[in-house]
């Protein structure tokens, strides 16, 4: 790593330490998180700084450290909850929607749990179909839960002490070939508030409505499609749940076209979601019906070309925008 740069992993790793030497309700638990430092290496070394009573080693059952955890953030604390991959969450989905979610509605307001739940998200590793998929909407379906999606340095950094300050659970994603990506040095600056999407290129021909790890896949495909004379917007969502909508109508009104770019299955799909919405709301502003791109409806393969294949990739994006637009590649 380049001096004055800052890789997705340090980033997450420098949010977590801020927020342990501020506040000593705040600690760190799940999966080889301790002496190992983390299955991504994210918490390398924070067990020599904080200890094992704050950086905590937990069995393999994400049903009873999820428990915990909210049991620890209904009596005053402030925990981080570490699951290794998504699809481990599965294990404890009765905790997390059951139980976290639920708990201030079912207690009238008396009892709250703020608690942030950190999990690895996605494929790219070549990991296979138990630890690859994107199940982010399943989680955004829940209401009494917030869900984020940092796709940047910047929200990798700051964005958890915004989740800790957070008085109802918050579930954020990481995907996981973000966590070597780079970038310059961020400020707390550049990161608006959580809640909110941003644009991360303007356009005025089409929006490219995406998040997580397929933000550095429609900017790459925006830029293609730049130097074939096209205008495209690219918004990032970072929060799931809720969704700003307002920002997505905003985009949309103004390019008049809509794509979506979503690394989950297409049936039942935030796509979808988005799209629906889009449809309700802006249907007089559209030039062409919504548009979304999402993962085959296969389990995530092994082999690295499958792997590809199964998942939303940069061409795909540029031909379809493409014939958003009724282009022809190589024509402007």
């Amino acid at each position: 790593m380049k001096e004055n740069t800052l890789s997705y992993r340090d980033a997450v790793h420098e949010a977590i330490a801020e927020a342990m030497r501020q506040d000593e309700r705040v600690f760190l638990m799940g999966e080889d998180v301790g002496n190992y430092g983390g299955c991504y290496a994210v918490s390398k070394g924070l067990s020599a700084e904080f200890g094992p009573q704050r950086i905590m080693d937990t069995p393999l059952s994400e049903s009873g450290f999820v428990g915990a955890g909210i049991g620890a953030a209904m009596g005053g604390m402030r925990p981080i909850v570490e699951i290794m991959t998504v699809n481990f969450s599965l294990l404890a989905l009765d905790q997390i929607v059951n139980n976290a979610a639920t708990l201030r509605h079912m207690s009238g307001g008396q009892i709250g749990v703020p608690l942030v739940i950190r999990m690895a998200t996605g494929s790219g590793k070549q990991l296979a179909a138990q630890h690859s998929h994107s199940l982010e909407n399943w989680y955004a379906h829940v209401p009494g839960i917030k869900v984020l999606a940092p796709a940047t340095i910047a929200d990798a950094r700051y964005m958890l002490a915004m989740a800790l300050a957070d008085p109802d659970p918050v579930v954020l994603f990481e995907h996981v070939m973000l966590y070597n990506e780079t970038a310059a040095l961020p400020t707390p600056a550049d990161c608006p508030d959580m809640h909110k999407a941003v644009v991360r290129k303007s356009g005025t021909q089409l929006s490219l409505i995406t998040y997580g790890g397929s933000l550095g896949k429609a900017l790459e495909a925006a830029t293609l499609l730049q130097e074939q004379g096209l205008s495209v917007e690219v918004l990032d969502l970072r929060c799931l749940r809720p969704l700003d909508t307002a920002s997505i109508f905003a985009s949309v009104d103004k390019t008049k076209r809509l794509l979506v770019v979503d690394e989950g299955w297409r049936t039942g799909s935030l796509a979808a979601e988005i799209c629906a919405a889009v449809a309700e709301h802006c249907f007089w502003s559209l030039d062409a019906p919504p548009q979304r791109i999402c993962s085959v409806e296969v389990p995530i393969p092994y082999p690295r070309h499958l792997e590809l294949a199964a998942t939303p990739q940069v061409q795909q994006i540029v031909d379809l925008v493409l014939g958003l637009l009724g282009k022809q590649a190589g024509t402007k």
